[in-house]
């Protein structure tokens, strides 16, 4: 069966279909992925991921799609999707939870003519938890997360590229929700440092007039990698924008013995000589050498995770950056 011709069945599934055909459509991811069309079938299963989400959700059950390729233009992330548990120093920690605490008294403070802090801007380095972030906001406010795509939205044609961003704001009205713009560095690099006459400055300007305009009953939370580069008309534009940095000696400590809690670890394993080698280090990655440390002794057949499991894993991570330097740099 032609690609082309499954993704247009899907689709149509996707706009309004009984159980059987949803059945069936699974049937084909399946049978898709066990041929080893592994992209394929991802692509089929958020597709149709789209229309049962919706049907969860009516008022969010019109996705917004791109006109030029019918691809809908965000993710929604349900409920039980949503990873919410971050470990942060206790001046971070204390930012979260004051979005999320007035979230919750917002009818409180609107009697006192009061807005609870409504456009947040996260930043910081890669992996260090800004995605996470916006997904503990969305699992302690009880929002919907709906993920703005960029590859979709984004077109070469005049006026194409702001409109189907105004077509995500207006999504978010409808029910409140947590509009999460990720990675959103190209859009909101400074109008300076371009003479781009396109549409990334063009959609840049139409950012900044829905940041001004945004009324929708939910949060909105961007993240991006940049913050002197990122256009200071952006960041007035926020209620609140705040550093999600590197973790330092003490969440590097837990962070390891939290993704290793559910197996056992050596007795004498030495956690401040593996800690210290790690500082400097994203979240991410510290997570990664805990989760392939595990995963070398059960494949071994060990009983214990051991300290040169982790650092094996941890020489695994280097060797892997210095790979991804050495790719972008040719």
């Amino acid at each position: 069966m032609q690609a082309d011709l499954v993704k247009r069945l899907f689709k149509a599934v996707s706009k309004g279909a009984d159980k059987e055909i949803l059945f069936s459509c699974k049937k084909i991811i399946e049978a898709e992925r066990v041929k080893g069309h592994l992209v394929l079938a991802a692509n089929l299963e958020k597709i149709l991921e789209s229309r049962l989400i919706a049907e969860n959700d009516k008022s969010l059950a019109t996705l917004p799609m791109s006109k030029r390729n019918n691809d809908p233009m965000v993710t929604i992330i349900s409920h039980d999707e949503l990873r919410h548990h971050m470990i942060l120093n206790e001046e971070v920690d204390k930012r979260f939870r004051r979005v999320e605490k007035e979230f919750a008294a917002r009818e409180r403070l609107a009697k006192f003519g009061f807005s609870y802090k409504k456009k947040v801007l996260l930043y910081g380095p890669p992996g260090c938890g800004k995605t996470l972030g916006a997904e503990r906001l969305a699992w302690n406010t009880g929002l919907p997360l709906v993920k703005v795509r960029f590859d979709a939205m984004i077109s070469s044609y005049f006026g194409e590229s702001a409109a189907n961003l105004r077509n995500v704001f207006e999504t978010v009205k409808k029910q409140p929700s947590l509009l999460f713009l990720d990675e959103c560095d190209f859009i909101a690099k400074s109008r300076n440092l371009s003479n781009d006459v396109g549409e990334i400055p063009r959609i840049v300007n139409t950012l900044l007039q829905l940041l001004d305009d945004f009324n929708a009953p939910g949060l909105l939370v961007a993240a991006t990698n940049l913050d002197k580069m990122l256009d200071k008309a952006i960041f007035r534009r926020f209620d609140d924008v705040f550093e999600v940095p590197i973790p330092t000696h003490i969440e590097i400590l837990e962070l390891l013995k939290t993704t290793l809690s559910a197996v056992e670890t050596q007795p004498k394993l030495n956690w401040g000589v593996v800690s210290n080698k790690m500082v400097g280090m994203s979240a991410a990655n510290i997570v990664s050498v805990a989760q392939n440390a595990a995963k070398t002794a059960i494949l071994e057949g060990n009983k214990v995770v051991t300290q040169k499991d982790l650092e094996l894993a941890l020489n695994e991570i280097y060797s892997k950056d210095q790979q991804g330097e050495l790719f972008h740099a040719t």
